[in-house]
């Protein structure tokens, strides 16, 4: 059974920043994500199939960004289950979005990312990246059925980043992490090794 972000269990994971800045994405402009994460993105672009690449979408999100991914998602949510209450509200908005508290993206240890080839064409991946469980008709889930070139792809993914040292979050197939909670949770790490960090003020003007 897939663990949401939403679960208890991975807020219970503590968190001890090992303190790596956030850095640039070479590869990526404008893409800002620590350290760690960085150089096994690095290590997964090696591992991929001569005429296949990376492209890395988005790393390290603002707390403002988030809680606006979140607002949004959830006023969404509202109007397809008027019913729900603050907890069911919750626990289906993470399948698509992380709370707050234990967000990847906001501690700079997750990306979304897809396939390339070399001349920048984006590999047929079964959905578009961040296309919602709604939207996709839950094709946005990993391990969802998908057409077979579309699961080939998916396959190439996982094995470049999983060697790198990355995890997966099951309900979206573009969205890898390393060193946030969810990460520790899965590959039974003692702590986290990042927390929330914002973009140094001089790289923000």
């Amino acid at each position: 059974m897939t663990i949401l972000l939403a679960d208890p269990v991975v807020r219970a994971v503590r968190v001890l920043d090992n303190g790596d800045p956030l850095v640039p994405l070479d590869h990526a402009p404008g893409v800002w994500v620590r350290e760690g994460l960085a150089r096994r993105l690095d290590v997964a672009r090696a591992l991929l199939p001569s005429g296949v690449d990376l492209r890395v979408i988005e790393g390290h999100r603002s707390i403002g960004d988030q809680s606006a991914i979140i607002e949004r998602y959830t006023a969404e949510l509202l109007e397809l289950h008027p019913a729900a209450d603050a907890v069911e509200l919750g626990r289906l908005s993470s399948r698509f979005v992380a709370p707050l508290a234990v967000a990847p993206h906001v501690a700079g240890a997750a990306v979304d990312l897809t396939l390339v080839t070399t001349s920048g064409a984006e590999l047929w991946m079964g959905t578009a990246v961040d296309a919602t469980p709604e939207e996709s008709d839950g094709a946005c889930f990993f391990a969802a059925p998908v057409d077979d070139e579309a699961r080939r792809n998916r396959t190439v993914l996982a094995d470049a980043l999983s060697a790198a040292g990355l995890i997966n979050y099951p309900t979206e197939w573009w969205h890898w992490s390393y060193g946030d909670r969810y990460w520790a949770l899965l590959t039974g790490a003692d702590h986290a090794v990042y927390g929330p960090v914002e973009v140094p003020a001089w790289a923000r003007a």
